[in-house]
C-alpha cells in the first residue's frame, strides 16, 4: 500500500510539537512548581508553549485511527486484520506500562504506572474490531456519541465502591489511585473518550481514498466545522468543558482563558479545536506536494513508535547531564512520583535553553528514524517491525 505523504507529514509535526512538552516538563526550572495553564501563575510564553502541544495528543489518535483504516480495508483477510488489532493493541499497553514508563520517570521500582497516550491508542485498537463492519457514517456517529457521553459524565467519583470507582476513571476520567503505600495508578488517558477519538479517525479514513482535490474540499470543510462550533460553544460558555472561561487582566490573558481547555480527561472543547486544526494541518500537507520541509516532517512520521519510545530516553539522559553539569551529585536525585528524576533543590534551565534543548533533540532523532525507516522498508519480512 502506498503511503498517504499527509499523514506522515502531520503525524510527523505533532510529534516533533511533542517533545518539546517532554524538555520542558523534565528540565524547566519551573516545570514542577506550577501548571503551566494556570493563569493566576503561568506568563503567555510558558502557557502557548504548553498549549501547542495540546495538538499532539489528539492528532496522534485520530490518525492512528485513519492508519488502522486504510491497513484494513487494503487487507487480503480481513480475519487477521482484525487479530492484528488486538495483538497490537496488548503490544501497545505492556510499552506502556514497561518501556514508556521507565523513559518518563527513571524509577527502577516502578513506584508509579501511567497510563497516557499509547496505553490508550493500544486499548483503542483492541476495541477496534467490534466496529469495523460498520458504516463510515455509523462509525462517525458512535465517535461522536461516546465524545459527547463521556463529557457529561465527567467529575464523578464512587470511593464507596472501590472497584466501580476504578471502571469508572479507567473508562471514563482520568484519576490517580494510591493503591499501595508504595505504588500509584495514575490513569491520565481514559479509555472511552481517547477511543471515540480513534474512531472518528477510522471513520474519516474513507476521505483518504477520495481524489486528491476531494480530500482537501474535505478536510477543509471539517476544519472549518469544527473551530466554528468550538467558538460557538466556548462563546456560550456554559458546557463542553469543566472550566469556563473569563475576562482577565488583559486581552492576551483573556483569550489564553477562552482557549484554555481541559485534556484529562479530553473534553468536547478540547476535541474539537485540536481535531479541527488538525483537519487545517492536513488540508495545507494535502495542497503541498513537494516541499523539504514536508519531506523532513515526513521522516519522523514514518516511524511514529520508534520515535516516540526513544525521545524520551534521549531527553531525559541528557536532562540529567545537565543538572550533573549544573552542580548537583547523583544523589540529589530523586526518583520518587512526579520528581521525573530531578535534585530536590532548585533546578533546570530557562525556557529559551528550553527550546533549544528542544531543537537539538529533533536534530539528533533525524538521522537516527531516517535509518531506522529505511531498514524498515527494505525489510517487510521481518513481521516484528510492524509493531515498531
Amino acid at each position: 500500500m502506498r503511503r498517504i505523504t499527509s499523514i506522515d507529514a502531520v503525524r510527523g509535526f505533532v510529534m516533533i510539537i511533542m517533545a518539546l512538552d517532554h524538555v520542558r516538563d523534565l528540565i524547566h526550572f519551573s516545570a514542577l512548581n506550577f501548571d503551566p495553564t494556570d493563569l493566576s501563575a503561568t506568563s503567555p510564553f510558558i502557557f502557548f508553549t504548553r498549549w501547542i502541544t495540546h495538538l499532539c495528543a489528539p492528532t496522534f489518535v485520530f490518525l492512528s485511527g485513519v492508519s488502522a483504516y486504510l491497513s484494513y480495508s487494503n487487507a487480503k483477510n480481513q480475519s487477521e486484520a482484525k487479530g492484528f488489532f488486538i495483538k497490537r493493541g496488548l503490544w501497545l499497553v505492556l510499552l506502556e506500562i514497561t518501556v514508556v514508563n521507565f523513559g518518563i520517570w527513571f524509577d527502577i521500582d516502578f513506584g508509579i504506572i501511567m497510563l497516557q497516550v499509547i496505553a490508550a491508542i493500544g486499548c483503542g485498537f483492541i476495541l477496534l474490531p467490534l466496529f469495523v463492519t460498520f458504516s463510515h457514517k455509523k462509525n462517525l456517529a458512535i465517535a461522536a456519541s461516546i465524545i459527547l457521553v463521556c463529557n457529561a459524565v465527567v467529575g464523578l467519583n464512587f470511593p464507596e465502591l472501590p472497584a466501580l470507582n476504578f471502571f469508572y476513571h479507567w473508562l471514563f476520567s482520568s484519576f490517580l489511585f494510591q493503591l499501595t503505600p508504595h505504588f500509584m495508578l495514575l490513569i491520565g488517558y481514559p479509555v472511552l473518550p481517547w477511543f471515540g477519538i480513534m474512531l472518528a479517525g477510522f471513520a474519516c479514513g474513507v476521505m483518504f481514498k477520495e481524489k486528491r482535490e476531494d480530500r482537501q474540499r474535505l478536510f477543509l470543510q471539517f476544519s472549518v466545522s469544527l473551530l466554528a462550533l468550538f467558538i460557538l460553544v466556548r462563546m456560550i460558555n456554559l458546557w463542553g468543558d469543566p472550566s469556563a472561561w473569563s475576562l482577565q487582566k488583559d486581552w492576551v490573558f483573556t483569550f489564553m482563558s477562552f482557549i484554555n481547555i481541559s485534556k484529562y480527561p479530553p473534553s468536547l472543547l478540547y476535541a474539537l479545536v485540536t481535531l479541527g486544526i488538525a483537519f487545517l494541518f492536513l488540508f495545507v500537507a494535502e495542497r503541498v506536494e513537494e516541499a523539504s520541509w514536508k519531506d523532513i516532517l515526513m521522516v519522523y512520521g514514518n516511524v511514529p513508535m520508534f520515535y516516540y519510545l526513544i525521545h524520551f530516553y534521549l531527553i531525559h539522559s541528557v536532562a540529567q547531564l545537565i543538572m550533573l553539569g549544573q552542580g548537583f551529585s547523583w544523589s540529589d536525585f530523586q526518583f520518587e512520583p512526579f520528581k521525573f528524576g530531578r535534585p530536590a533543590a532548585p533546578s533546570g534551565i530557562s525556557l529559551f535553553y528550553v527550546y533549544i534543548f528542544w531543537l537539538g533533540v529533533v536534530a539528533a532523532l533525524y538521522p537516527v528514524c531516517k535509518m531506522y525507516a529505511a531498514y524498515k522498508k527494505a525489510h517487510p519480512e521481518k513481521g516484528w517491525l510492524r509493531y515498531l
